[in-house]
């Protein structure tokens, strides 16, 4: 399948889920309702990130089914219970405990399709990334087209570095960003519909495995797909430190990362503009940069930290909001 035909596809299909979600969200009541810690003041249809794991699944099987591939066949095990543990915790809400388990029986699925050559100490540790990038997708999935301005920033980007991807990862690239894109169709600011966990956790896998990926087989090195999820790690890294430096209660939902202070000043709609700016105009650079000059790869991930972590100290992110 050649890349335009990947991303047309699945923005078509996602084009045409959304809309149907969008109608049968509002039809049977799935709605996020607004309060003290959500950045929308109106109920919103959600489970729209149906639209984007529906042409993931749709690609994975399609492949499973080719060469049952052991990656393809761990790595679409693991989507399809994030996606079914997302749908259930929209629907009807999952204690915390459960929700976690199942994440980290996600991971491990994933990662031993992988089949990494490391060490165990170094296996573990990557685990445990992978299951931080599956949360923190999470968290930061808290306005109208955040997400997946942050996905489409990363798939265009390691796209365009490495001169197109290629096997089984470009095809998950290409239905990641054309699926995304038709998503974004409905859920840029104002949004007509929330991606909700079922689409959060997916993507933060996905992503988090496509890093390992194009790192392994050599078309994009890891510090360069750092480079791009920038806004993403260090926005909710940050904020978790201050927070648990401050003695708040942390595992607790809250309004207090970077972006949702951006938010209370800008709107959505600016937020997230200047989100996609920032990817484009400066990580994008940066990520390149990373590529070319190797041996500099620390200093282009620190200057890609640099504006991000100015904002979180001028707008306190992570700190108790002021009476």
């Amino acid at each position: 399948m050649s890349p335009v035909t990947g991303v047309v596809t699945a923005f078509l299909a996602s084009v045409c889920l959304t809309a149907v979600l969008v109608r049968l969200a509002q039809r049977l009541a799935l709605l996020a309702h607004p309060n003290d810690r959500s950045s929308h003041r109106a109920a919103t249809p959600t489970l729209g990130g149906l639209a984007i794991v529906v042409p993931l699944l749709a690609a994975l099987l399609a492949m499973a089914l080719t060469d049952g591939d052991r990656f393809i066949a761990g790595l679409l095990g693991a989507v399809v219970l994030l996606a079914v543990i997302g749908f259930l915790d929209d629907v009807r809400e999952l204690s915390a405990a459960f929700r976690f388990f199942c994440q980290m029986v996600a991971v491990v699925w994933a990662l031993h399709g992988l089949d990494l050559e490391t060490g165990l100490l170094w296996q573990g540790l990557i685990a445990l990334l992978l299951l931080w990038h599956v949360n923190l997708f999470n968290f930061m999935d808290g306005i109208d087209g955040i997400a997946g301005v942050q996905t489409l920033v990363f798939c265009t980007g390691v796209f365009l570095l490495a001169g197109g991807v290629d096997g089984e990862a470009g095809l998950l690239v290409w239905v990641l960003s054309g699926a995304s894109l038709g998503f974004l169709a409905f859920n840029w600011p104002p949004a007509r519909i929330f991606m909700g966990d079922v689409g959060s956790l997916v993507l933060g896998l996905v992503i988090g495995v496509l890093v390992i990926v194009l790192h392994g087989t050599g078309q994009v090195p890891c510090a360069a797909s750092i480079i791009l999820l920038t806004g993403f790690w260090f926005d909710a890294s940050y904020t978790l430190c201050v927070r648990m430096l401050t003695g708040q209660p942390f595992t607790q939902a809250h309004r207090s990362h970077l972006y949702q202070r951006l938010s209370d000043r800008l709107g959505h709609l600016g937020t997230t503009s200047l989100f996609a700016a920032m990817g484009a105009l400066w990580l994008f650079p940066l990520a390149w940069l990373s590529i070319r000059y190797p041996d500099r790869q620390a200093v282009w991930v620190a200057m890609a930290v640099l504006p991000y972590l100015a904002g979180a100290v001028v707008f306190r992110a992570g700190q108790r909001n002021e009476a």
